[in-house]
């Protein structure tokens, strides 16, 4: 008799183990989908945002796919994580106060659920200065992250259903998980080679006419006759040094070295259109100071000129705003 009690016992552990390890494994591949589609948008934002080196457009996204595998098994481990410590969580607390608040479990407790567990969230936003808007959106966002796993779980720990087996869920996760990608990243290129992405705008002679200034005291005046005025403009020493006047200008040279000093002194500039937005080029020449080539930023209404300084895989710049636009 102990021995079929054990036998029994042993038998019921066993299916809740493999209850709780097919409702993990369910979790954790939708928390994938939701993590390639969020690296989707988050590329395509950060595309649009503005940049001093040229975007990679939608030819990143093929990049993307082809890393992919390398990223998986990582992002699996961390997520599995997440899943076991907020996703299961979830979903039991969502059955738990459905069966003691209204006797029978209902799907919608667990949004509610997910959304008090993305409100713990609030106070930290609040801490770093979010605003109003960033905070709700946030709030939003983990609610959605948690609660979609957890309405998916939810149908195999209901007990008054016909069990789902894991193969069967994680089927139904993968055929439309893969869907919602392949559909996010064609909508996501198609946005890009539509030129959603950020461009420098495209200015002339007329328009690089003017002041410009650093904000710290330093001033670029380029007259309309061709005449550059230095004031306290930053210096740079590496490479990009020698960008003269009518010198032949690359992508390389505008990137700068350390910075140097200060120029206080009168040349010549000239504005170069080259062959797109991004190969656009101020040269100034002016005695006793070595100056970049300046690239173009900013927006049409905010134009800025521009030197990378030092590596350009910091992405530091040094920036002139137009003044008086």
């Amino acid at each position: 008799m102990r021995s079929e009690w054990w036998s029994e016992e042993g038998r019921r552990h066993a299916r809740e183990e493999g209850r709780y390890d097919g409702v993990l494994a369910a979790a954790t591949a939708v928390l994938l989908v939701e993590a390639a589609i969020a690296a989707i948008g988050f590329f395509v934002w950060a595309e649009t945002v503005e940049t001093p080196a040229r975007a990679y457009s939608a030819a990143g996204l093929l990049v993307m796919v082809l890393a992919a595998p390398l990223v998986l098994p990582l992002a699996a481990a961390a997520l599995g994580a997440s899943a076991a410590v907020l996703v299961v969580p979830v979903a039991a607390a969502a059955a738990w106060l459905g069966r003691r608040c209204s006797g029978r479990e209902a799907w919608w407790w667990v949004p509610v659920v997910a959304a008090a567990v993305g409100a713990a969230a609030v106070p930290a936003g609040l801490r770093w200065d979010a605003g109003a808007g960033a905070v709700l959106a946030g709030w939003m966002a983990v609610t959605a992250v948690l609660g979609t796993p957890a309405l998916v779980v939810r149908r195999m720990l209901l007990p008054d259903r016909p069990p789902l087996s894991t193969r069967t869920v994680l089927g139904r996760v993968a055929l439309g998980g893969t869907l919602a990608v392949v559909t996010a990243w064609a909508v996501a290129g198609a946005a890009l080679h539509a030129g959603i992405g950020y461009e420098p705008p495209g200015l002339s002679a007329e328009r690089v006419a003017g002041t410009w200034a650093d904000g710290r005291g330093g001033t670029l005046v380029l007259a309309a006759d061709g005449t550059a005025t230095a004031e306290g403009i930053q210096t740079f020493g590496g490479e990009g040094e020698g960008g003269g006047v009518g010198d032949a200008v690359t992508d390389a040279g505008t990137h700068g070295g350390p910075a140097t000093g200060t120029c206080r002194a009168i040349g010549a500039w000239t504005y170069v259109p080259g062959t797109d937005p991004w190969a656009q080029r101020v040269l100034v020449l002016v005695e006793g100071c070595v100056l970049a080539p300046w690239s173009v930023g900013g927006s049409p209404e905010h134009p800025t000129l521009l030197v990378h300084v030092g590596d350009p895989d910091t992405g530091e710049v040094y920036v002139l705003r137009a003044q008086g636009r």
